[in-house]
């Protein structure tokens, strides 16, 4: 079983301590199921420490009620643990576009809400779920997104998660996870299904 312990350790002046607490920017992108999914479980954990938890929902429909939602609503007003507050930013499914004007403009709005909130330090973790469509489709400028999370004040921890997200961003990561597809029920016709899916 791993220890944690790193392989490298840089020759750059900080103590252990203030390298295992310096603010992450976390990736999961590519092709396969579970980016989401993993963004949530990170959630989970955000909220057992006590940090309050901002999720972002970029580009899914504000209609669209996944489980994660409704667990991490009822965690984060439990008393326990830390708040967590949820906000629906899109007009329309990833794939299926019906609105893209809107969309755009709901995604820009959402990413200045993101940028208010990393201003005043409101979240410990923000998770930008499929914010790397936004990114992809030029709707909201990558370059601006790494310059502002690479200045975010405090210790903010940002996932950001999305199919194709852009190799700068990529680039500019602590942590960068690739789900890659080896097999999906889709693949022989069958729909998503309550309790995998949503």
């Amino acid at each position: 079983m791993p220890q944690g312990k790193p392989s490298v350790v840089p020759d750059d002046g900080l103590t252990t301590r203030q390298r295992r607490n310096r603010p992450l920017l976390i990736v999961h992108t590519g092709p396969g199921k579970g980016k989401s999914t993993a963004a949530f479980g990170l959630a989970l954990r955000a909220w057992n420490q006590g940090w309050p938890v901002g999720v972002f929902q970029f580009v899914k429909s504000a209609k669209w009620r996944v489980g994660e939602e409704r667990a991490l609503r009822v965690l984060g007003d439990s008393g326990e643990g830390g708040a967590v507050t949820w906000h629906k930013m899109g007009e329309g499914w990833s794939w299926v576009q019906r609105d893209i004007a809107s969309s755009e403009d709901a995604a820009r709005e959402g990413w200045e809400q993101v940028k208010r909130d990393l201003a005043a330090e409101t979240y410990q973790l923000y998770v930008l779920d499929e914010f790397a469509y936004p990114m992809h489709w030029g709707w909201v400028d990558t370059d601006e997104v790494i310059s502002v999370l690479r200045d975010r004040p405090g210790s903010q921890h940002v996932v950001i998660t999305g199919r194709n997200a852009p190799q700068p961003l990529l680039d500019a990561a602590d942590l960068v996870t690739e789900m890659t597809k080896v097999k999906h029920p889709m693949d022989v016709g069958q729909k998503g299904q309550r309790g995998i899916e949503w």
